[in-house]
């Protein structure tokens, strides 16, 4: 009895010992987790730039475990998608997270990723968005529930989907850039008003700066572009689609770091960002562009100056990196045309229109497509339902088979039942493939083809599109060059194997182990 009284008073003595020193993280396990996604940067970009980067990227592909063929094993490659792979290890067959917007058909409605009716934004007005929608846990919600002490975790980015998606559903906040105001706002799932930090920022209209700036490349000569001159909703969304976007957000790290104490907390911290202005930028110009390449060497700089800022206030060495893609991006068509490559556009209403024909011709008048995107069509439940859903699909299927330039199609029945073959192509939709929200036919067009009119997009199963970085650099990672096959759905169970906490729920992916020290 004595004993057993002896051990519970040591034990309460050591629980008040570590209630009193929360800022050390047992087992020498990082202070911070800092995951950074680069949106839209294919892995060739740190190739075919190499020479120009001299700070941040410089710095992992020195010092850090480069991966370089890394692939997406899912299809569509869009950027939610991609970054409820990142910490969660899932593809969309497990997360829940099949696009940027799908048809939902409980609410009867195209939703987004992340919208959410029943939350509010907080910094602005109308609806909220929230991970309400993933289905899964991540890393740092996995951190969370390991019971280690307390800790944060903060998503940034310009993107609403990207900020929110990557640190997962028990983050602390997460913040997104309002390109109607030109402030960063959340939403009431984290919290009913903004912490004062965020609100002073704001109020010091930290973009306005910007005003009338200059784009003016890193290798000098004329200005790319130059910001417009009002503080409007067009000035916001040029921000956007510029350096400038990095920058503000870097600087909004920086103060979430000081504000959150990040890595200052008894277990690990959380620090996701995203850098969304490659994305932008890489849609219009497309990845030949000067203004991809000057994009590029402007994420080296701005990821150095945020190293920098760590280093100072938490210790490089203490923090656990992670760097990937949500995607990548193809040629534009036209481009790929003069280098005697192929290449071309579908055109989008071209495609509806004939599956609308096809349907109302042999079924019967109605609105069939109610879908958001071409490469996912989604029909009309009750039209479909009435008339067979077997028969409808495979009548449609059969026209967009048709259509030139259509590589595959793969009805609803086909992905369910695992008929989508053995390639790399069919695994890939397949992953991609959510029983409760998927299409009603999934379509793939041929290599270089795309839907759409200008610029470049992307979501194919192919190369351009799947090839993205991964580099870990840290405590526990082994730096060097590896060039064995790996996917995104690696990172989430290799950083739980070196945080020492559980695996993400979902977890597709394998530990990267010939990367870890032990």
């Amino acid at each position: 009895m004595k004993k057993a009284t002896l051990r519970l008073a040591t034990l309460a003595s050591l629980s008040c010992l570590w209630a009193q020193t929360p800022a050390a993280v047992p087992s020498g396990r990082p202070k911070l987790l800092l995951a950074i996604a680069v949106d839209q940067f294919r892995y060739d970009y740190l190739v075919k730039f190499r020479g120009e980067y001299n700070a941040g990227l410089a710095q992992l592909l020195n010092q850090g475990a480069v991966f370089t063929n890394a692939n997406y094993e899912h299809a569509p490659t869009i950027t939610a998608v991609g970054h409820a792979t990142m910490l969660t290890g899932a593809s969309p067959v497990l997360s829940g997270i099949v696009a940027n917007e799908w048809y939902e058909k409980e609410i009867g409605k195209v939703t987004t990723s992340v919208q959410d009716e029943a939350s509010e934004l907080v910094g602005d007005n109308g609806v909220g968005s929230t991970p309400k929608r993933l289905l899964v846990s991540t890393v740092a919600d996995e951190i969370k529930m390991s019971r280690r002490g307390e800790s944060k975790t903060i998503g940034l980015s310009l993107k609403d989907r990207s900020a929110i998606l990557m640190p997962g559903r028990m983050a602390d906040a997460a913040y997104w850039f309002a390109s109607e105001n030109g402030s960063w706002v959340t939403s009431t799932w984290y919290m009913k008003e903004l912490p004062k930090w965020v609100a002073d920022h704001n109020a010091r209209r930290p973009a306005d700066k910007y005003l009338g700036k200059p784009w003016t490349p890193q290798w000098g000569g004329p200005a790319l572009r130059s910001m417009t001159t009002k503080p409007d909703t067009m000035f916001y969304s040029n921000v956007e689609k510029s350096p400038f976007g990095h920058e503000i957000l870097v600087e909004m790290a920086q103060l979430a770091i000081d504000n959150e104490k990040l890595g200052q907390h008894a277990a690990t911290d959380v620090l996701a960002v995203s850098f969304s202005s490659n994305d932008i930028v890489g849609h219009t110009y497309g990845p030949d562009s000067p203004e991809a390449r000057d994009m590029s060497i402007k994420t080296d700089r701005a990821l150095g100056q945020l190293f920098a800022y760590i280093d100072k206030k938490i210790g490089m060495r203490n923090v656990l990196v992670v760097l990937t893609a949500d995607h990548g991006i193809p040629p534009i068509p036209e481009v790929n045309t003069e280098r005697k490559m192929p290449g071309g556009r579908v055109k989008d209403k071209d495609v509806i229109a004939a599956v609308e024909a096809t349907l109302t011709a042999k079924f019967g008048p109605g609105k069939w497509y109610v879908g958001k995107s071409p490469e996912q069509f989604y029909l009309d439940p009750a039209l479909v339902e009435q008339y067979g859903p077997a028969q409808v699909r495979a009548a449609a299927a059969e026209t967009l088979r048709n259509i030139p330039h259509v590589y595959r199609v793969y009805t609803k029945e086909q992905l369910l039942n695992g008929q989508t073959g053995q390639d790399k192509a069919g695994r890939r939709v397949a992953n991609g493939y959510n029983t409760g929200r998927g299409a009603d036919l999934v379509v793939v067009l041929e290599p270089y083809y795309l839907f759409g009119t200008s610029g470049t997009t992307h979501s194919s199963p192919f190369g351009y599109d799947t090839h993205v970085p991964i580099i870990l650099m840290g405590p526990g990672v082994k730096p060097g060059r590896y060039h064995q096959a790996a996917a995104v759905n690696d990172i989430a169970p290799t950083l739980a194997t070196i945080l020492e906490v559980e695996v993400p729920a979902g977890s597709m992916g394998r530990v990267l182990a010939e990367a870890l020290t032990r």
